[in-house]
């Protein structure tokens, strides 16, 4: 399946903003030496020749764009809306098993109930869609307030998509 993901990472240009993005989705495919896969693999924006992800699957996005920028507010409130509504619809999914299942139930794994479970509690993945420049999920809204306040001038931080495939 495939998704669409966000990096927010500090830089000064659009060419390092999309560099240190794709550092961070280079670890969550795995390819770094102190990183596991949680994505197969990921296909920016800025690639023109790929006819099944990225624009071809998604349409047009930028490429990256700074935080504070018309596209990069859109982008961030399409992340944070993404990330709101997986949780929620596994959380919808957990509270549902814990009423309607037994213990046993839960244990088998019908339903997929402990599946909802992991997804609920998940830091990187499906469920996560945005992410820190360490490839760290974000999971909460505190979280990240916390990194756009570290951007002080609004300069600095910028969001970069890219279609991953799970």
């Amino acid at each position: 399946m495939h998704m669409v993901i966000y990096a927010l990472v500090e830089a000064s240009t659009e060419d390092e903003a999309l560099a240190a993005g794709k550092a961070v989705f280079n670890r969550l495919v795995g390819t770094g030496p102190h990183s596991r896969a949680v994505f197969d693999y990921f296909v920016t924006f800025e690639q023109e020749d790929v006819t099944m992800a990225g624009k071809a699957r998604w349409g047009d996005l930028p490429t990256a764009a700074p935080i504070n920028s018309e596209e990069g507010s859109e982008l961030l409130d399409r992340a944070w809306n993404a990330t709101k509504e997986e949780f929620q619809r596994n959380l919808d999914r957990v509270k549902e098993a814990l009423d309607e299942l037994s213990d046993e139930a839960i244990m088998r794994d019908e339903d997929l109930a402990r599946h909802a479970f992991h997804q609920v509690g998940a830091y990187e993945g499906p469920s996560i869609p945005m992410y820190d420049q360490h490839a760290q999920g974000i999971r909460h809204r505190g979280q990240l307030d916390r990194i756009l306040e570290e951007d002080e001038d609004g300069q600095t931080l910028w969001i970069v998509p890219a279609d991953v495939h799970y």
